[in-house]
Order: structure tokens, then C-alpha cells, then sequence
């Protein structure tokens, strides 16, 4: 048995990961920028800097997602990642749900 990988895809699938994770990380940058300057931790400048920083950022990582044709892949990525985090929230906000669905996996015959 033999196992054929595309390519292309493989090459797609890992580049959405990487500009995901990218993303992600830029995502947590601004919610720090955001608190910085709520807290009054940054200057006008350091302001205007930030944001265009971010600006640029956005606009780099969607032209990288359009010339690659891997926006679909880094919606998916994402949109795998924000269920896993909301089914994590989730279990820890609610244990007995989570008790209830490991009952139930351990008690059904295989």
C-alpha cells in the first residue's frame, strides 16, 4: 500500500496553518496594543506607530492569503482552532456535561 500526498495541497495546507497561527498571534497583539492604551501606558506616537504596524500587518497577511490562494485553508484553520478553544471553554465552565459525555463513551459496547 502506498500513500500519495499532493503537493500542492500538503504546500496549501501547511502555508493556511502557518498564516493562521500568524494571525493568532496578531490577534493577541492588538488585544494587548488595546490595553496598553486604555491603560494610558502609551503615547500618541507609540499609538500611531502601533497602529500602523497592525495596518500593515493586516494588509501584508491578506495579500499573502490571495496571491497563495489560501484563504479557504486559513478559515478553515481558524474556524478549527476557535471550536476547539469554545469545546475547552466550554468543559471547564460546565464539568458535568463533560462527566456526562465521558459516561457515556466508556459505557457503550464497541
Amino acid at each position: 500500500m502506498t500513500i500519495q500526498i499532493d503537493e500542492s495541497n500538503l504546500k496549501q495546507g501547511l502555508l493556511g496553518l502557518v498564516i493562521a497561527l500568524v494571525e493568532i498571534i496578531k490577534d493577541a497583539l492588538r488585544t494587548e496594543a488595546y490595553k496598553r492604551m486604555e491603560g494610558g501606558r502609551l503615547t500618541e506616537e507609540e499609538i500611531n506607530r502601533l497602529g500602523e504596524a497592525l495596518w500593515d500587518l493586516d494588509l501584508a497577511i491578506e495579500q499573502i492569503k490571495i496571491e497563495h490562494g489560501v484563504t479557504e485553508a486559513v478559515k478553515n484553520v481558524r474556524d478549527g482552532l476557535d471550536q476547539l478553544v469554545e469545546d475547552v471553554v466550554n468543559r471547564m465552565v460546565n464539568p458535568e456535561q463533560w462527566e456526562k459525555e465521558l459516561r457515556g463513551q466508556t459505557s457503550e459496547p464497541a
